[in-house]
């Protein structure tokens, strides 16, 4: 049997370094597509993988990267608060554009596609937890806040048009709150990581009430392969997120119990201004993903931690690096 050629768009971020890893391991013939270079300490894929560099909105460069592929895994987006902020433009055409171009070379070549999403999508939707086909309830189009969701969203919309007009094989994986190594420190727990290994505090912003369903990036990896290959999941969605829903205070609690830190309060109205608004709760309903790709979260909050810190300490080129001095997900 031939290998499966995959490729990664966005393979050399967060979630998709974690996705490389595991394609490369069980034998795929791996492309990694992505703006920026493959990093030094994803030694597998800087040696196993094809590298094709390139910005997703550049259609040119993606046909070099998706031809001959089997499966294209469609990670590539700019997401984090401190990015809804400063660049909301991007926000929008790297993940509605870009998911254009992936969706049209792929239904060029016939490839099967999984197109990451988010549970941001769901905005501010109160009656949690929220099943796939849950209300879209958002805030007024003059905050950034909501661009990062309606991108996402509409690059949803795309997937599934793509799907019922032209017969792509393609499936919608949302994730949430995905937490651990590699991840930018721009959000509650890396960020809380990278400070209380620089002997900085942990920051807690408003009350710290707000509460979040953290998701190993193993998981999540997890969830996104079964995806892939199940005939079922062809032109549906899936909620790929933990049933274990924590108040941000008691996660960043956590880190600091593990790391010796303290913590600090601040104030993001004061620090960010009324661009930014938060979600009180975010939980999802992944009994689909449980049911018919068989998935469930198998990491503890605290065993994803301990790794995640863990692996922090053995790379000081990710804590030298800045944080976003803004709040979570």
């Amino acid at each position: 049997m031939s290998p499966i050629r995959a490729v990664v768009t966005g393979g050399a971020g967060f979630i998709g370094s974690h996705l490389v890893e595991r394609l490369i391991s069980r034998g795929d013939e791996v492309t990694v597509f992505d703006a920026g270079p493959i990093p030094d300490d994803q030694s597998l894929a800087r040696t196993h993988a094809r590298h094709v560099r390139g910005d997703v909105r550049d259609p040119d460069r993606l046909t070099a990267a998706i031809s001959g592929a089997d499966v294209v895994y469609h990670l590539a987006a700019v997401v984090g608060v401190d990015q809804y902020l400063s660049r909301p433009l991007d926000v929008v055409t790297v993940n509605f554009q870009g998911t254009w171009n992936v969706l049209d070379q792929a239904a060029r070549t016939g490839a099967r596609v999984v197109v990451a999403s988010t549970s941001e999508v769901f905005g501010k939707n109160p009656a949690v937890p929220w099943p796939e086909g849950a209300d879209r309830v958002l805030g007024p189009t003059s905050a950034d806040r909501w661009a990062y969701s309606s991108a996402k969203a509409l690059a949803e919309h795309l997937t599934l048009a793509f799907h019922r007009q032209h017969g792509l094989r393609a499936t919608i994986v949302r994730y949430f709150n995905a937490y651990g190594p590699r991840q930018r420190p721009a959000f509650a727990l890396s960020r809380s990581v990278h400070r209380a290994l620089n002997g900085r505090p942990v920051v807690l912003y408003d009350d710290g009430k707000q509460t979040r369903c953290f998701t190993f990036v193993d998981d999540v990896v997890t969830g996104t392969l079964l995806a892939a290959s199940h005939p079922a999941a062809v032109g549906e969605s899936f909620n790929l997120g933990s049933s274990d829903e924590s108040a941000v205070m008691d996660a960043v609690g956590l880190v600091a119990s593990l790391t010796g830190a303290r913590t600090t309060v601040v104030d993001t109205v004061a620090t960010l201004g009324s661009g930014y608004e938060d979600v009180p709760r975010r939980i999802p309903d992944s009994s689909k993903a449980r049911a018919l790709l068989g998935w469930r979260c198998e990491t503890s909050l605290k065993d994803g931690l301990a790794k995640t810190i863990e692996w922090a300490q053995a790379n000081p080129w990710w804590l030298a690096l800045p944080d976003s001095g803004a709040p979570a997900n």
